[in-house]
């Protein structure tokens, strides 16, 4: 989106407020007679968060009425166990996290893509969170500055405005190659919101355990991958330095296209078989937004494709399957070092 200009602070003043009383609130001039206050004076305790060029304040004890708008900030929610504080979801290209299936049945799902401001708005939110700025941006669910001035405060995610160009029309160029501490701060920042940053320290520690544990004695230097998101026709390809080049790096492999900074560039197949990766990391998604989401669909296409059935790693069934989630700056990208470290370690392609 171009330089950031710092935001006014947005408190969180209203636990919960209705639909007319958010209006009421974006017009100040009309007046609303009647309209609920705040139920008493603020909470002294103040909390304040540096987020994408905004300062957010936290009052309190936090959301009481959170919304998620993407599968990544949910996921972080329940895994810190606020299922009971959020009044909705929504953007979903693949089941729950397990483990996390009884938490995230009590969480209302606002709709499966980009719910619409009035749904959002509908439940009463006292906090937004959303993992990629076109969710809060133009064409999105809403602004950020529509949000601010309902006096509801929001969260995007730093994986997708720190050291990233959101500019232009795809998603996004980095700037600088995105690292596993982004997504821990993600996780420290909303366990701030609510006050939980104990909770927060220990998913951060069990995340870094993980990743230990699944690249400890793997060397797997001399190997070449690709990441393929969505799409048959036009497919959607990982670039150097998003979570795609997380698992890269962690592993040691290298992406047979770390020569563009774009998140998820669109590649013809000929260039994809001209690279020869040894190993196709695909994404399994279950959402049906574009061509070729589903595993399954992806390999029927590559093993009957007269142009990619010619690829060593397509002769040889050389595929790790991978969540859609795993390929995004989340918690999920741990998953994705875990079972890309197991599919080398299967295929005898590493050391």
């Amino acid at each position: 989106m171009g330089p950031r200009r710092r935001g006014s602070a947005v408190p969180l003043t209203h636990p919960t407020r209705s639909f007319a009383a958010l209006l009421c609130a974006a017009l100040p001039l009309t007046g609303c007679a009647g309209a609920p206050g705040s139920g008493g004076p603020p909470s002294s305790t103040t909390r304040t968060l540096d987020n994408c060029g905004r300062t957010v304040e936290i009052e309190g004890d936090g959301p009481r009425r959170a919304v998620s708008l993407n599968q990544g900030t949910t996921e972080i929610m329940l895994s810190l166990g606020l299922a009971g504080r959020m009044a909705g979801t929504a953007t979903w290209t693949d089941p729950v996290m397990k483990g996390l299936e009884k938490a995230n049945a009590g969480v209302p799902r606002l709709a499966e893509n980009n719910p619409s401001f009035e749904k959002v708005l509908d439940v009463e939110p006292d906090f937004v969170a959303a993992s990629f700025a076109s969710t809060l941006g133009k064409g999105g669910v809403a602004t950020r500055e529509q949000f601010a001035q309902l006096g509801v405060p929001t969260y995007l995610s730093p994986s997708d405005c720190r050291g990233k160009d959101n500019s232009g029309d795809g998603d996004g160029v980095r700037t600088e190659p995105l690292g596993m501490d982004t997504v821990y701060g993600e996780v420290r920042d909303i366990a701030r919101v609510f006050g939980a940053e104990a909770r927060g320290e220990a998913l951060v520690r069990s995340l870094e355990a993980r990743i230990t544990r699944a690249t400890t004695g793997l060397d797997a230097s001399d190997v070449t991958l690709l990441y393929w998101f969505s799409d048959a026709k036009s497919p959607y390809m990982a670039g150097c330095c998003g979570a795609p080049g997380i698992i890269t790096r962690e592993l040691g492999a290298k992406n047979v296209f770390d020569d563009t900074a774009e998140e998820w560039p669109q590649i013809n197949w000929e260039t994809v078989a001209d690279r020869n990766p040894d190993v196709l990391v695909i994404g399994d998604l279950t959402r049906k937004a574009q061509s070729g989401e589903s595993a399954a669909r992806k390999i029927e296409f590559l093993e009957s494709d007269p142009v990619t059935r010619t690829m060593d790693a397509v002769k040889h069934k050389r595929y790790v399957l991978v969540s859609g989630q795993s390929m995004n700056p989340t918690i999920r990208t741990v998953e994705g070092i875990e079972q890309v470290a197991a599919g080398l370690r299967r295929f005898g392609t590493a050391k």
